[in-house]
């Protein structure tokens, strides 16, 4: 994490006086403002993302969590503007690109608009995205679709998709008309039919773009006022069809081009007018999606880049939400029970007397601890006389609350080296575990690295050289740096930065109901997969 990151923790000072560090709801770190995004690019490891403004400035990751500027798309072309295309048909502005790689060319449809509705969208072709490549050089190839104030449309904010069939699809528009979709011709990037109308798929919408799961296609489309900062209303709604060219409906059946949209995201915490979707999909069941806020009030009330977690239910995408550091159980998805410090555990609220049960049922109270042997007080033989009492005074009557166990006060019987296990769930101080995340260790698409510490202790969880797992004071090792990736499932993938001598990925894996381990991911298994819920 940065330094902006770094200045938004918070200290929240836990019972045993340690104190863990609690971030709120994060945009990236690094110099993210941009506004209307393209869709996150991968290429060689390092992420990209364009968006309007002189030139289409670019932004630019080697980790996907902290950002920083490099310099503009169309500084390469002659006198750094559009071609005299492009141009004629709309103007010198340039705004909201999407990128779409296809074979060995990377294509980057953009904005180019003059006076609403005069508008192209221009095509710059290139074959890398990396500016230090002897290859980065990039083409104006005209325009490829416009309006001029006749069509019930202006020509601004491309989304581009290539569809599971191997055919390409654009989609643009804003709130002047409708948003329309054009097939694409792959080898060129250009209309593959020009003489062909246009669909129209949307209205009362702009940012609009396509992706695909499942035989569904998804429009999500931006829908509301933007460019006011924090009194913007930018929301994204989506609608789906079983083909292409629609009709997309919402959840209620309602057709997009009818004003139809089911809500995906809105304004939130510190996050004001959420915009331009885009899908970023890491593979392993860990999807993504990029996207602007209008306003970052913790950034002074200035347009971000995020990327947030994208989850499905019941046949739609869901907009997660990045991991908040706080204290955690960590249950597995697959047989129930929680990662824990293997010590001896103590009942919340201190062993307790079993209470006897009414007369004739059989149950026998239990001695007092001081005691220390059971009651030797049997039943009454025979079966009982006349109708039974009532309960005996005290009897599952409700005593004051039970307080959460404090560390403090079992820690100290815990052996100075203990490693972790799986264990049934009962609220106890081995299984309470704060996640937090690292100042200045970098992350990954959409978060930084967290430290697994148990809560009240330096003990953080830590991986071996044996592809096991242990517990060892925190020193900011790259083996006790974890990145946590929510799942479409909405479960999380807890995976350790390094595992000492070896070079692939480990996620941590419940062998048994019993037993941690590191192993491969695996989408197709609930072994990796973890529910982190509040203790």
């Amino acid at each position: 994490m940065g330094k902006r990151a770094a200045e938004l923790l918070t200290p929240v000072f836990l019972a045993a006086g340690l104190a863990a560090w609690v971030v709120p709801a994060h945009a990236l770190d690094g110099d993210i403002a941009i506004h209307d995004p393209s869709t996150v690019m991968v290429e060689n490891g390092r992420y990209y993302a364009y968006g309007t403004g002189a030139g289409l400035p670019a932004l630019v990751s080697d980790d996907g969590w902290t950002w920083r500027r490099a310099g503009n798309l169309m500084s390469s072309l002659p006198g750094g503007k559009a071609g005299a295309a492009v141009l004629a048909r709309g103007g010198e502005n340039t705004w909201a690109p999407d990128v779409i790689r296809v074979g060995e060319k990377v294509f980057v449809y953009y904005s180019a608009p003059a006076t609403q509705p005069r508008s192209a969208i221009g095509l710059m072709v290139g074959r890398t995205l990396d500016p230090e490549s002897p290859d980065y050089k990039w083409e104006d190839a005209g325009p490829v679709v416009w309006s001029d104030g006749v069509e019930d449309l202006n020509a601004i904010d491309p989304g581009v998709l290539m569809g599971p069939d191997g055919r390409m699809w654009l989609v643009y528009g804003s709130y002047f008309g409708y948003i329309k979709l054009v097939e694409l011709d792959p080898r060129t990037g250009l209309r593959r039919y020009p003489d062909r109308a246009p669909f129209n798929v949307a209205i009362n919408s702009e940012a609009a773009i396509l992706i695909h799961r499942d035989g569904w296609y998804y429009l999500l489309v931006t829908h509301g006022s933007c460019c006011q900062g924090a009194n913007s209303t930018y929301n994204i709604r989506m609608g789906r069809s079983r083909k292409v060219t629609g009709p997309y409906l919402d959840n209620m059946g309602v057709d997009m081009v009818e004003g139809g949209g089911k809500l995906f995201a809105a304004s939130r915490g510190r996050h004001v007018g959420p915009g331009h979707f885009g899908l970023l999909d890491l593979g392993d069941g860990v999807e993504k999606f990029s996207l602007h806020y209008e306003a970052d009030l913790d950034r002074g009330g200035i347009s971000v880049l995020d990327i947030r977690p994208l989850l499905w239910r019941d046949g739609w995408p869901v907009a997660g939400d990045n991991l908040v550091a706080g204290t955690f159980t960590l249950e597995s998805a697959r047989t129930g029970t929680v990662l824990e410090l293997a010590v001896q555990g103590h009942p919340v609220g201190g062993f307790r007397q079993r209470r006897g049960g009414p007369p004739g049922s059989g149950i026998v109270a239990s001695a007092p601890p001081s005691a220390g042997s059971p009651s030797t007080n049997p039943p009454p033989s025979g079966p009982p006389q006349g109708p039974p009492p009532g309960p005996p005074p005290g009897f599952n009557q409700p005593g004051p609350p039970i307080p959460d166990q404090d560390p403090a006060q079992v820690a100290m019987n815990w052996p100075a080296n203990a490693d972790v296990r799986l264990a049934p769930a009962m609220l106890q101080a081995q299984q309470k575990w704060v996640i937090a995340p690292v100042a200045n260790a970098g992350g990954y698409p959409g978060a930084p690295y967290y430290r697994i510490t148990i809560a009240g202790t330096e003990r953080s969880l830590t991986a071996t050289n044996e592809r096991e797992l242990t517990t060892r004071s925190f020193t900011g090792a790259a083996e006790q740096l974890w990145r946590i990736d929510q799942l479409t499932d909405g479960t999380w993938r807890l995976m350790p930065k390094i595992v000492p001598g070896s070079s692939e990925a480990w996620a941590l894996s419940a062998v048994g109901s019993s037993m941690p381990t590191l192993a491969r991911f695996d989408p197709a298994s609930d072994r990796q997969r973890w529910k982190l819920g509040a203790p």
